[in-house]
């Protein structure tokens, strides 16, 4: 007598013997997230040791983590050399200094922020932005997999979408944060403040374009307000512009621009119901 489901658990054997996954990859990401995070602020951490022996143990922990997730991963996502994670080490001094900066500017840019710890503790955007800082590194040295695991991980905690390979300067702003999309050939300048919504994306999503530039080209000391979409890999938004809500844009701005979307104001004929008004895009 044939097996109960017996083609099923043929077909997953075979696929498991031939795919087969660690199921504590997933795992990993959120712990050297938290383990990261707690190192650069001790906002995040669980315990706080301030001692010297304390900040050298942490450090210890956190490179052991990031060895243990590349050699989990070895076998099916080798990395390019095994000093990856002494690698990522050093970058951590300079990814720190760029997090205050992006907080001290965040809380600049909020009058409702009422110190810098509160953004740290609390903001999404921030908590978005270290995440995304500490996946460029990991994605810039060739580490396998964990960059898109821990942007996803943001995505999923704050709404918030930004690709490992996104290029962003110093002293970033994401106001509230919630539907940003920034994709991965993005190139974002320093001191830029976006709101949510905003998305950098792709004119065309064609696979033949995956070693393109599809994404555009953010200078400094631009603002882009809420539900603001900005496709192409030439657009080009010049420095100091200031983009306005719900604004399409598929081709580049001068430098110093104000783009905006005109509202119009009439009387409403008789008794006209919302379904009779006349909208226009």
């Amino acid at each position: 007598m044939d097996e109960p489901n017996g083609r099923l658990i043929h077909t997953l054997i075979q696929a498991r013997q031939q795919h087969c996954f660690s199921p504590n990859v997933r795992a990993m990401a959120p712990d050297f997230a938290e383990k990261v995070l707690a190192l650069l602020f001790p906002h995040f951490s669980q315990r706080l040791d301030c001692s010297a022996v304390g900040v050298r143990s942490e450090v210890a922990v956190l490179e052991a983590t990031l060895t243990r997730v590349l050699q989990t991963l070895a076998p099916r996502y080798p990395a390019p050399t095994d000093d990856v994670p002494q690698r990522f080490m050093q970058e951590l001094a300079d990814i720190y200094d760029w997090l205050r900066q992006d907080a001290d500017a965040i809380f600049q840019a909020d009058p409702a922020a009422r110190s810098v710890d509160e953004v740290i503790l609390t903001y999404p955007g921030f908590y978005a932005i270290a995440i995304y800082r500490v996946a460029h590194a990991l994605h810039g040295l060739g580490f396998p997999l964990l960059p898109r695991l821990l942007t996803e991980l943001a995505h999923e905690r704050t709404g918030v979408d930004i690709h490992p390979g996104a290029t962003i300067g110093r002293r970033f702003v994401i106001d509230h944060g919630t539907g940003v999309v920034i994709g991965e050939t993005t190139h974002i300048g320093e001191g830029v403040n976006i709101y949510q919504g905003v998305t950098l994306g792709a004119l065309q999503v064609e696979k033949s374009l995956a070693d393109k530039k599809r994404h555009p080209t953010i200078e400094d000391n631009v603002v882009i307000y809420a539900n603001a979409t900005i496709l192409g890999g030439a657009t080009v938004v010049g420095r100091g512009s200031v983009i306005a809500g719900n604004a399409f844009i598929t081709h580049s701005i001068p430098p110093e621009s104000l783009v905006t979307r005109r509202s119009e104001v009439r009387p409403r004929q008789g008794g006209a119901e919302f379904d009779e008004l006349e909208y226009h895009i």
